[in-house]
């Protein structure tokens, strides 16, 4: 009785298409910044609830697959002054791995009840990030 000798081949190099740099005209290269994701996540979370697609953060943590403290941290922001979600849902893309304001900072700012204290610590922190 002879053995059969299956073959299996690899593709041991991929090729990438070729992605053009940020900044050349017509580039679609570069990613949103971090927090402009999460934001803009809170808001469709938080439209879900409004629909009555989930019933609580509970709910949208076993449907995204998130942990309840990571879904209570992505749905502070959405307790910023709407002026303050319009900038951070405007920022461009960046080609750089690290965006000037981080998601921990807005959601600082977002635990502050009071919209015009936010507007404060909104306007310092890109201040100090070069962003005014």
């Amino acid at each position: 009785m002879s053995a059969s000798r299956a073959e299996i081949q690899f593709q041991l190099h991929v090729t990438k298409p070729r992605v053009e740099p940020c900044g050349s005209p017509g580039a679609t290269s570069g990613r949103l910044p971090r927090v402009t994701q999460v934001l803009a996540l809170a808001i469709q979370f938080q439209d879900m609830l409004e629909r009555g697609e989930a019933r609580d953060y509970a709910d949208l943590a076993r449907l995204g697959c998130l942990s309840r403290e990571r879904m209570s941290q992505i749905m502070e922001l959405i307790w910023l002054a709407p002026d303050i979600q319009q900038e951070i849902l405007g920022f461009p893309s960046t080609c750089t791995s690290r965006f000037p304001v981080s998601e921990t900072a807005a959601r600082r700012i977002a635990a502050k009840p009071g919209w015009e204290e936010q507007r404060i610590l909104w306007a310092n922190l890109k201040k100090q990030n070069h962003l005014a």
